[in-house]
């Protein structure tokens, strides 16, 4: 629950090593009526999921330590979150990548740049409610 306006807001990790990529995604976000969490590294996404509860998680595919696949592995696998909608969030996915993605844990895929009308059907179809 968001205190500032007692609603039940729907809770968004974005996992990104760019700063500006995880900004924009999280100010769409927002417009969207969602709260963002923003880390910038896979293993920074590990601690969060281990201490929050979140509705949706974009998550890049290419990271330095971590990339996202082996991410989305451990989050499947070690924390036991199989419900989690995981959105793998790339600029360099091509389709038939999806396949593999897909094999890794993930949902679905969103190619970079995201547009708003893009994560808008994205939020709706975990959220219907808020979207």
């Amino acid at each position: 629950m968001d205190s500032s306006t007692g609603k039940d807001q729907p809770l968004a990790l974005i996992v990104d090593d760019n700063a500006v990529n995880r900004n924009v995604t999280g100010q769409m976000l927002r417009r969207l009526g969602w709260t963002s969490v923003q880390v910038e590294s896979g293993l920074l996404a590990l601690e969060q999921l281990k201490s929050r509860t979140f509705d949706l998680l974009l998550l890049d595919l290419r990271m330095q330590e971590m990339d996202g696949e082996e991410t989305c592995r451990r989050i499947r696998n070690d924390l036991g979150l199989t419900d989690l909608t995981i959105v793998a969030y790339t600029a360099h996915g091509m389709e038939d990548d999806r396949e593999r993605i897909l094999a890794a844990g993930f949902d679905r895929m969103l190619i970079k740049p995201i547009f708003l009308d893009d994560l808008r059907t994205l939020c709706a179809e975990v959220r219907p409610t808020v979207a």
